[in-house]
């Protein structure tokens, strides 16, 4: 698959002035529940009602969707407020329920991503339609399964085609739901500038009160739009209650964000980027060079525990070192997950180099 600038006609023939919002409660539990949010996103920056109809959970017995009478609510709020409709599919018999109930815009949720065949079986059943797909990524950071489930899809001649950031799981405990390992859908924009790339700020935090900071660092890294989770009673929702807005705060957030320029206008700019980003460039140079010389005394550490027949992993010490850089971070203006994530690649090219010498 190559990049096309054809990629991006689907979402330029909404002709907005803002980022591509999909919005709307995590599951639609009710006719009267579907219908009222979506009569109160009509008058807004929305451009597609969203709903959960048949909701994978991770434990047997939780609430797992209404199922095919959800997509009935749906083409009656697609009737009275002319908003586009979309949902989450992850077999077949989804797929032909949602065409044959009109819904315009298929989502592949981040379990069925990982599944390379549950994705060919929803490409061969979706093979040339003209619905906008869109894919979120796989639950582990694996971009080539990512890129493998849009491949699927656009072999299968499938051309409305998008990709939603929704984060990934980590056994760690962090502030986010889902971290949002950012390198990751940034190297897919590197890979494919004209893919749109949404935002899914609800999955990323779980929790409503961070959805306009993670849609904002989005929109900052040029994201084309956001699906935020929306009820008219959040602490009411039959899921995920915590990560859902009302459409108030949904449009408040939408006054809040703050769309950025592609680049700088004046001569003034561009003559300021150009002496910080040679700056960097230096910075950046230096980095290498002293990573570099920290992975030649490891080099050397691996030797003499070679020399003594002792182990690679030491993790009194490896756990002193990472107290005591977290501690440093923070005086200097960095943040604990960054110094943890900085910190443990180095770790790991170290226990690399040390290993070598240890089994050469």
């Amino acid at each position: 698959m190559e990049n096309k600038k054809e990629m991006r006609t689907w979402l330029e023939n909404f002709n907005l002035t803002h980022p591509l919002v999909i919005a709307g409660p995590c599951s639609a539990e009710t006719e009267d529940q579907v219908l009222k949010i979506a009569h109160e996103l009509k008058d807004s920056d929305v451009s597609v009602f969203r709903a959960g109809i048949w909701k994978p959970r991770t434990r047997p017995g939780g609430f797992e969707g209404v199922g095919e009478i959800g997509l009935k609510w749906l083409q009656k709020a697609k009737a009275e407020t002319g908003l586009l409709m979309g949902t989450e599919v992850a077999t077949a018999a989804h797929c032909k329920l949602a065409i044959e109930h009109d819904i315009d815009v298929l989502w592949i949720g981040a379990r069925t991503t990982a599944n390379p065949f549950a994705v060919q079986e929803i490409a061969d059943t979706l093979k040339g339609t003209d619905k906008i797909v869109l894919i979120k990524n796989p639950v582990n950071p694996d971009l080539a399964l990512w890129l493998g489930g849009v491949e699927r899809l656009h072999m299968a001649g499938i051309e409305k085609l998008g990709v939603i950031h929704r984060g990934f799981s980590t056994y760690e405990k962090t502030k986010y739901r889902n971290i949002p390992e950012w390198q990751i859908p940034i190297e897919l924009q590197n890979k494919f500038p004209d893919l749109p790339l949404i935002i899914d700020p609800s999955h990323i935090t779980g929790d409503r009160a961070m959805i306009l900071e993670v849609t904002q660092q989005a929109l900052d890294l040029n994201y084309d739009g956001m699906i935020i989770e929306t009820h008219v009673d959040p602490d009411n929702a039959w899921s995920d209650a915590a990560q859902q807005v009302t459409p108030t705060a949904l449009k408040q957030i939408f006054i809040d964000l703050k769309i950025r320029k592609l680049e700088g206008e004046t001569d003034e700019y561009n003559q300021k980027m150009k002496k910080l980003r040679a700056n960097i460039d230096v910075l950046d140079a230096s980095l290498l060079e002293l990573l570099g010389k920290r992975m030649k005394v490891a080099d050397e550490i691996g030797q003499v525990k070679k020399e003594g027949n002792v182990a690679v992993l030491q993790n009194t010490r490896w756990n002193e070192i990472l107290g005591k850089m977290i501690l440093e971070g923070e005086q200097k203006g960095l943040s604990e997950e960054f110094v943890l994530r900085m910190f443990k690649a180095i770790h790991q090219e170290s226990i690399g180099h040390q290993e070598k010498i240890l089994n050469a």
